[in-house]
């Protein structure tokens, strides 16, 4: 009988054991989880351009954070990601209300970032801007 309370302590404290372990790896991951949303906010630049450096019809492309900056008509200002969904690079130019990717020919919408030639699958995503005075913020 001894043997076998023994043998139920020794499950019990290894079930024990293994919930704390389990217990402990949960916690890490949340913890380790907060620590890159932390840094990813943190890392989340802004940064801003003087309107006159975005021309009518073309655009201002910042590297970091990476953002294009259009002005389809004098006075409209819009912003998107200069990331290419297709393959990840760097948008290069906006010419004539076009953003172009350099990688595989990709042409998006200087207007709404949609796709108007591919081979994007998608369009470039919004990114929040703000225009205050002759300065476009974003990031």
């Amino acid at each position: 009988m001894n043997q076998n309370m023994e043998r139920r302590q020794v499950l019990k404290a290894g079930a024990v054991v293994g919930g704390v372990a389990v217990g402990a790896t949960v916690v890490a991951g949340c913890s380790a989880a907060e620590d890159i949303e932390s840094g990813a906010e943190e890392a989340a630049a802004t940064a801003s351009v003087p309107v006159t450096e975005v021309p009518v019809g073309g655009g201002y492309i910042a590297q970091e954070p990476p953002v294009v900056i259009t002005q389809p008509e004098s006075g409209d200002i819009k912003a998107f990601t200069a990331i290419c969904p297709h393959a990840g690079c760097l948008v290069s130019d906006v010419v004539a209300n076009e953003i172009i990717c350099p990688c595989h020919g990709s042409k998006f919408s200087a207007v709404d970032g949609s796709v108007i030639s591919g081979p994007s699958p998608s369009g470039l995503n919004g990114v929040a801007y703000e225009v205050t005075g002759e300065t476009v913020t974003f990031g």
